[in-house]
């Protein structure tokens, strides 16, 4: 099975614009996301789908310079950007990450995909997220096949689930069977993802800290242990679910 990391990516953050390409310990976000999830054993590739906004020509630009796979598509309809980008790349399996989760974890990748493949053909999707979290947000990671994501592509009539790709599935769980991944501990109260200046500042004390970016979940976790000070910059922020 082909398996490909489709990481959506756009400039037109409402709370924070252009956040993909903020810099973090002298490397911009995106590219931070790109080269932790590939040291996921489990992806023959990685693909950066952006949209057809003028603005997301830089995006383009990092990719070219990078030497990264990309696709252009829809800005609102990111579940049609989703599905042309997988078939356009030949996905067998679809696993879905977004550019404002810098801490991803190749390790946490690989978990879930293996939990996916274990369990074929009797599950259609698995994530650490759905129905219950227990990993801090911003390892959040999807996985699906290409019959499953097609389906939802031709079915999914909401343009508000659209805009967040995987909602028809796993809100429908009498017509997908899903798979649930854990973590032996509840760090669901961490908030390790980006979407405002406060998340900003609280990655990059996590960055500068290491000054890499091939720690691990673990190491983070060590990390906050001793500064307990950094999961307060962050708190307090309400998550608002963005469209990449």
């Amino acid at each position: 099975m082909r398996t490909i990391a489709i990481v959506q990516a756009r400039m037109g953050s409402m709370r924070l614009p252009g956040k993909v390409l903020k810099d973090l310990a002298g490397e911009p976000m995106l590219a931070r996301v790109v080269n932790r999830i590939c040291r996921a054993k489990s992806l023959q590739e990685v693909v950066i789908a952006t949209t057809t906004n003028a603005l997301d020509d830089v995006i383009v630009k990092l990719c070219e310079a990078r030497d990264w796979r990309w696709f252009r598509g829809s800005e609102e309809d990111v579940l049609d950007r989703y599905y042309q980008a997988a078939r356009k790349y030949q996905a067998d399996l679809i696993v879905r990450i977004t550019s404002d989760c810098p801490l991803i974890d190749p390790e946490i990748v690989d978990q879930v995909v293996q939990e996916f493949l274990e369990r074929q053909p009797e599950v259609d999707y698995a994530s650490n997220t759905w129905p219950q979290r227990t990993f801090p947000r911003g390892l959040d990671t999807e996985v699906t096949r290409i019959d499953v994501l097609e389906r939802a592509w031709r079915e999914d009539r909401s343009p508000t689930w659209r805009e967040h790709v995987t909602p028809y599935i796993y809100r429908n769980p009498d017509r997908f069977r899903i798979h649930n991944v854990l973590s032996q501990v509840d760090y669901s109260t961490m908030r390790w993802t980006v979407d405002t200046p406060e998340d900003l500042t609280f990655v990059r004390r996590i960055y500068d800290y290491f000054g890499h970016d091939s720690f691990s979940w673990h190491e983070v976790l060590k990390v906050l242990e001793e500064h307990p000070e950094w999961v307060e910059i962050n708190r307090h922020v309400q998550h608002e679910r963005e469209a990449g």
